[in-house]
């Protein structure tokens, strides 16, 4: 745990009392705060006095006494209305802030020289956060990886001499951390997300931005609009950020060309790391959040040896493009993280002989997006109550069989695929998981089991972390 003695013998309200709102609680306390704690569902508020939290409905308080409200990340602080502790909050000129503030206030007073690693984006960043700690790791570091991903970051060691964090930050944790200072920032794309949180892309860019901004050292994804204004910006205001790109060769900065991933510097280019091999970072997204890792890295002042070494080993991560067993020459991925089209194009695109089982809580837009790529597709084993708009869609374009469920499409598309003499048995549904599993995490969970079951399965050692 690490103690918040920034707000010592202060009163402190705090509502959202899940997981990350006990811990803060906590460490609140710890640190000798006075807090004062709500949730709007009762069951919280029960749970959480038993824990030993003290509970108050936030709205009896005398806000005049109130020095801070620290407010979950998943609750409104301003779209589509504020909640209503953020409008009591404001109306008593109390800030209102985060636990991922309270953790830069902590390290900045008793940490300052330990790397701060800040990762946000639309896509890839919990990839990217746990590659910058794998490969940190790798190379002897001590690091703490926490935030959005894993473990809330106040549940984290305290700062300490060498120690590094790797932190990955959603838009509603860097909304609520208006000091934010990592030593890397990194923005990796920015895409339409949130917009019901946030209001306008535009804002959400914004709030994106901001990490980059308040960090020593910035690296930013230009293969979006959003990336390349917020460079232009910094430029203008003296920053100099590194910039990373899939798709375009830069004159500064680490952009891929094939397996490679090539640092440019003026009229100098080279290769500085090659994917080729490499099955957790198969793929153009993922040449993305390697070249983040390397960019972090390099500013870090890790050897170029060791971070190609770090990058060779990464097991990737669960349900995100996970190599899961090799039945003959047939090779079984799991990437039901993949929940709407947009998150199953990079696996698709990724192979080019696909026995793609697709389907489940169909989201609005369906698969028609990914109809470039079906040509990449042998074959599609439909589940769930997407499977009959999904065949709609796929036509005669792509052969298809309505599977119905998960155990019988790994079934059928491995008996497929050993006929064929091999290929790709991929789960990239494309849809929410919520007809037949609890979440995606069960559902690829599913999947890992329906395949290690089948005869002749064999695991890949390290497949995922």
């Amino acid at each position: 745990m690490i103690p918040v003695h920034s707000l010592s013998g202060r009163n402190v309200a705090l509502f959202g009392l899940g997981g990350s709102g006990i811990a803060t609680a906590r460490a609140l306390a710890a640190g000798g705060a006075t807090v004062t704690a709500f949730d709007d569902s009762p069951d919280s508020v029960e749970s959480a006095a038993q824990q030993g939290v003290t509970t108050c409905d936030l709205r009896t308080l005398d806000w005049s006494g109130i020095d801070a409200l620290v407010l979950a990340p998943g609750v409104p602080l301003t779209h589509p209305k504020p909640h209503w502790t953020a409008i009591l909050a404001r109306e008593a000129d109390v800030p209102v802030i985060g636990d991922v503030e309270l953790f830069a206030r902590e390290r900045r007073a008793f940490g300052p020289t330990a790397p701060f690693i800040a990762i946000t984006g639309t896509n890839g960043k919990s990839t990217t956060t746990a590659l910058i700690a794998h490969v940190l790791r790798h190379a002897g570091k001590d690091v703490q990886m926490g935030g959005n991903i894993g473990r809330a970051v106040l549940t984290l060691d305290p700062p300490a001499e060498g120690r590094h964090y790797v932190v990955e930050c959603s838009s509603y944790q860097i909304d609520l951390a208006p000091s934010l200072d990592p030593t890397v920032g990194i923005l990796l794309n920015v895409t339409p997300d949130h917009l019901d949180r946030h209001g306008t892309i535009e804002n959400y860019a914004a709030i994106k931005a901001k990490l980059v901004r308040g960090s020593r050292h910035a690296i930013v994804g230009v293969d979006d609009r959003y990336g390349r204004a917020l460079v232009d910006g910094m430029r203008q205001d003296g920053q100099v950020p590194l910039q990373i790109s899939t798709t375009q060769h830069l004159g500064t900065g680490l952009f891929s060309e094939g397996p490679n991933v090539i640092l440019a510097a003026g009229t100098e280019r080279r290769v500085i790391a090659s994917l080729e091999g490499i099955g957790a970072l198969r793929g153009l997204h993922n040449a993305q959040n390697a070249m983040a890792a390397i960019g972090t890295c390099l500013k870090l002042g890790l050897d170029e040896d060791a971070i190609v070494s770090g990058l060779k080993s990464f097991p990737g991560l669960a349900h995100r493009m996970e190599q899961v067993a090799h039945i003959g020459e047939t090779l079984f991925v799991n990437d039901s993280k993949a929940t709407n089209a947009e998150a199953a194009a990079p696996a698709l695109s990724s192979f080019d002989r696909v026995r793609w089982i697709a389907g489940g809580l169909p989201k609005q837009g369906g698969i028609e997006a990914l109809a470039p790529l079906f040509d990449r597709v042998e074959k599609a084993y439909l589940i769930g109550e997407a499977a009959p708009s999904f065949a709609a869609t796929i036509g005669d374009r792509v052969p298809y069989e309505i599977s119905d469920t998960l155990d019988i499409a790994v079934s059928h598309a491995a008996r497929d695929a050993e006929d064929a003499g091999g290929g790709v048995v991929l789960l990239s549904p494309a849809c929410a998981s919520f007809d037949q599993f609890r979440n995606f995490e069960v559902r690829g969970d599913a999947f890992r089991d329906a395949v290690l079951a089948l005869p002749r399965a064999e695991p890949i050692a390290g497949g995922a972390s």
